[in-house]
C-alpha cells in the first residue's frame, strides 16, 4: 500500500507522507547536548508527537531515552504521590522490562516501585532509582514526556516538578538527565492559566529551570515543497510543486495539521469529483481552492478545540471580535492574559510587535462561526 496524507496520530514516513524533520531534530539535539531542560509548547494538532517520536529515534544511538505518554495514566493516579510514583514506574517498566541494556538492579526496583501493594512509596525513592540509572547508564539519559496537560493542574506533577528541578540544580554532584523535555499545549512555568479559581494557591511552578524553545515547528513553503516533491515521484502527475506549495503556505501559515488535510482532501476527495478527471487537474489552483472549500465545512478536531477555548476562554471572543469585524490593530503585550492565552491555543500570531490572526484558514473559520452566533 502506498503512502497517504496523515492528520489522525503521529506521522511514520515509511507511511505518509512528511516533511523532513531532521534540521528541527538537530536543533533539539544541540539544546540536549547543551544540557538544557525545555517545554514544547504548541497549540494543539501542532506536530509535537510526531517530532517527540522522531526525537526519540533520532538520539538512540548516544542516548538513552525514556519516552512516557501521560495520556497513560489516569486521573485517580493523581490523586497522590504514591499513586502518581506507581503510574510512573509502571509506563517506564514497559519500556525498558525487556530490554538486556538495563541493569536487574534498576529492573527490580522500578518493577517494587510500580507494584500497588507497595502504598508509603514516596517521589524521593523513585528519582533516587532514577539517578542510579543515570549514574550506571553508559549513555546519558534523555527523559521525554508528551501530553503534561493531563497532570499539570494536580499537586503531585508539581511535586514531580519539584524534584527534577532539586536534581537539575544538583546535577554537579549527583547524577541526573541530562535533558527533561515536556510537551503540551500550556506553559508549565505559567501553570496557573490551567489552574482553576479555587486552586489559585498552586500557581507557583518549579519548572523555572526551563530554557527558551525557539524551533520553528510550522511549515515553510520549502518544507511544504518537499513534502509535495515525494507525492510527486510516486504519482508523476507533473504538479506544479512551487506554485501548490505556496497556496497551502499562504492560506494555513504553515499550521502542520491544516497543510496535510488539505493535501488529504486533494488527494483522496477532490479526486473523486466528476469535474476533475485526474490527479493532475487535482493538484491545481481550482483543485487546492475546492479543498480549502471542503475544509471550511469541516468538523475536525482542530475546529472543535477552537470553538471550546472560547466557550472556556471568554476573554478571547473579545481579541478575535476585534481582529475580524473591528479590523483594529492590537499591538502585542507579553503581559496581557488574553493574548497569551490566543497565542497559547494557535488563534494568533505576532509580526512585528503586532497581533494577527494565525492564518487564513482559521480567519474564515472564526467569522463564519462568530457571524452564526450574532
Amino acid at each position: 500500500m502506498g503512502r497517504v496524507f496523515n492528520v489522525n496520530g503521529v506521522c511514520r514516513p515509511d507511511k505518509h507522507y512528511m516533511v523532513d524533520l531532521r534540521q528541527r531534530l538537530e536543533e533539539i539535539r544541540a539544546m540536549i547536548e547543551n544540557g538544557q531542560y525545555f517545554t514544547i509548547n504548541r497549540a494543539r494538532q501542532y506536530g509535537k508527537t510526531t517530532l517527540l517520536r522522531a526525537l526519540a529515534d533520532f538520539l538512540k544511538n548516544d542516548y538513552e531515552v525514556i519516552s512516557l505518554d501521560f495520556q497513560n495514566i489516569e486521573s485517580d493516579e493523581y490523586a497522590n504521590g504514591s499513586a502518581f510514583v506507581h503510574a510512573i514506574a509502571r509506563e517506564i517498566n514497559k519500556k525498558i522490562r525487556r530490554r538486556d541494556d538495563i541493569s536487574d538492579e534498576i529492573k527490580e526496583k522500578l518493577a517494587i516501585l510500580a507494584n500497588i501493594s507497595y502504598q508509603n512509596v514516596r517521589m524521593a525513592e523513585m528519582f533516587e532509582c532514577l539517578s542510579n540509572w543515570c549514574e550506571q547508564s553508559e549513555k546519558p539519559v534523555v527523559l521525554i514526556i508528551d501530553e503534561v496537560d493531563t497532570a499539570s493542574n494536580n499537586q503531585v506533577f508539581l511535586d514531580f516538578l519539584a524534584q527534577i528541578r532539586a536534581y537539575y540544580l544538583d546535577s554537579d554532584e549527583t547524577p541526573t538527565f541530562q535533558s527533561v523535555i515536556l510537551a503540551g499545549v500550556y506553559d508549565i512555568r505559567n501553570i496557573n492559566r490551567k489552574i482553576r479559581r479555587e486552586n489559585e494557591h498552586k500557581t507557583n511552578s518549579p519548572w523555572n529551570i526551563a530554557a527558551d524553545f525557539l524551533v520553528d515547528m510550522s511549515f515553510s513553503v520549502k518544507d511544504i515543497s518537499g513534502m509535495l516533491a515525494e507525492y510527486e515521484a510516486d504519482h508523476h502527475i507533473g504538479m506544479d510543486i512551487e506554485r501548490i506549495s505556496s497556496l497551502l503556505y499562504e492560506y494555513t501559515s504553515g499550521y502542520p495539521y491544516l497543510v496535510s488535510r488539505l493535501c488529504k482532501f486533494m488527494d483522496e476527495r477532490v479526486s473523486k469529483i466528476k469535474a476533475f478527471s485526474d490527479r493532475g487537474s487535482v493538484w491545481t489552483k481550482a483543485g487546492f481552492l475546492e479543498a480549502v472549500k471542503m475544509l471550511l465545512e469541516d468538523q475536525n478536531p482542530l475546529f472543535e478545540s477552537l470553538i471550546g477555548k472560547l466557550n472556556d476562554f471568554p476573554e478571547l471572543n473579545d481579541i478575535i471580535s476585534k481582529l475580524l469585524f473591528q479590523g483594529q490593530s492590537i499591538a502585542y503585550n507579553p503581559d496581557d492574559k488574553a493574548i497569551q492565552n490566543a497565542r497559547m491555543f494557535g488563534f494568533i500570531k505576532i509580526v512585528n510587535s503586532k497581533v494577527f490572526l494565525a492564518n487564513r484558514i482559521f480567519e474564515t473559520r472564526l467569522k463564519d462561526c462568530c457571524i452564526k452566533e450574532r
